[in-house]
């Protein structure tokens, strides 16, 4: 068997094979309920052979939300939504993620299809937060008070219960691309001068202490997850560094956290040279090589032969691929075909292949 095609196992969950399905926004939601759009958008990517399925960011409160579009799992309509989506996906034998995300700073924005201004609160926005006033894109947050933190954290224990409820295998921690948590540990928004922040260990302690409520609350069994950006892709002196994340990643790993997914930036544009595929996996390999923890590695991941070498070369435990499955639902099908090994294909879909 292709090493793309073993199987994972973390904590009690088994994954059938490699490939994950990233979080991907759709900003098609109303009320943070997942709807048709979702469950179509997620079931044919569990139907396209992919071992685990995560879902977009999914918020924690609604004013954690980036856009009004987007999802949510703060109360039980929003569960009971989810339920729907999660039990497909166990019918096609894979697995269900949710990425549970506080947008702070970059939050009452406009739909993309309006260019993800500022939304106002005359326009049905609100006051974002993050952990310092610093300005990020046009948005202008407030920093946020000791008991909002206190609140934040409440609210993350609370989605992850509920996340329980809704039926999902596992949770990722959203911790990366200039959203809430990377807000905190990033010196470049945060500038506090209070506990949580000023030293490394001030600014990590916000998902410090979101892991440790978080693993709280969840099963034993359930594996828990975070994403972080392992570099803030910044010139600045005071940027966030991969040493500081190997650093943050072992803590983490004391504190209960299972797999790390090595993503970066989200807070200043990127330089485009870089960009190429497989341009963030060393940061991943480190990260395991170092720690002895599980890693998933994303970004212009597009070929099975790719994805395959990652795993077999030990670089990765996970490939997690975004933009090719939105070409392509049924990448992990054509992948297994491409090397050679029997697609899991449903039934109904035998006769094709």
């Amino acid at each position: 068997m292709k090493a793309l095609f073993s199987s994972l196992q973390l904590r009690d969950l088994n994954l059938k094979n490699r490939i994950v399905v990233s979080p991907m926004q759709q900003y098609s939601a109303t009320d943070g309920i997942p709807g048709h759009w979702h469950l179509v958008h997620l079931g044919s990517r569990a139907v396209g052979g992919a071992g685990l399925i995560m879902t977009e960011c999914t918020a924690v409160s609604p004013t954690a939300m980036c856009t009004i579009n987007d999802v949510g799992i703060w109360n039980q309509d929003q569960v009971a939504a989810w339920k729907i989506i999660t039990d497909f996906i166990h019918g096609q034998h894979a697995k269900a993620g949710i990425q549970l995300w506080h947008a702070g700073g970059k939050a009452s924005s406009k739909h993309p299809k309006e260019g993800m201004l500022p939304l106002s609160v005359e326009e049905g926005g609100w006051l974002p937060m993050s952990a310092s006033s610093t300005p990020i894109n046009a948005h202008f947050p407030k920093a946020m008070t000791l008991e909002e933190i206190s609140e934040v954290k409440e609210q993350f224990a609370t989605a992850a219960r509920n996340a329980v409820a809704a039926g999902f295998d596992t949770i990722e921690l959203h911790a990366a691309h200039g959203y809430l948590l990377h807000q905190f540990y990033t010196p470049l928004t945060n500038k506090r001068n209070d506990q949580y922040g000023g030293s490394f260990e001030n600014r990590t302690r916000l998902l410090i202490e979101t892991v440790i409520e978080v693993r709280k609350v969840i099963p034993a069994g359930m594996p828990l997850l975070v994403r972080l950006s392992a570099t803030d892709y910044s010139d600045d002196v005071n940027a966030w560094t991969m040493e500081e994340s190997l650093k943050l990643a072992a803590i983490l790993k004391d504190k209960g956290v299972d797999l790390i997914t090595a993503s970066g930036g989200g807070l200043v544009q990127v330089d485009q040279s870089i960009v190429k595929p497989g341009y963030q996996l060393h940061m991943a390999t480190k990260i395991r090589e170092a720690v002895q923890l599980s890693v998933g590695t994303v970004g212009m991941i597009t070929d099975g032969q790719q994805a395959n070498s990652i795993i077999e070369n030990k670089e990765a435990d996970l490939v997690v691929i975004a933009r090719e499955h939105l070409r392509d639902p049924y990448f992990a099908l054509h992948a297994a075909l491409q090397l050679g090994e029997t697609p899991d294909v449903p039934w109904q879909y035998a006769r094709a292949f």
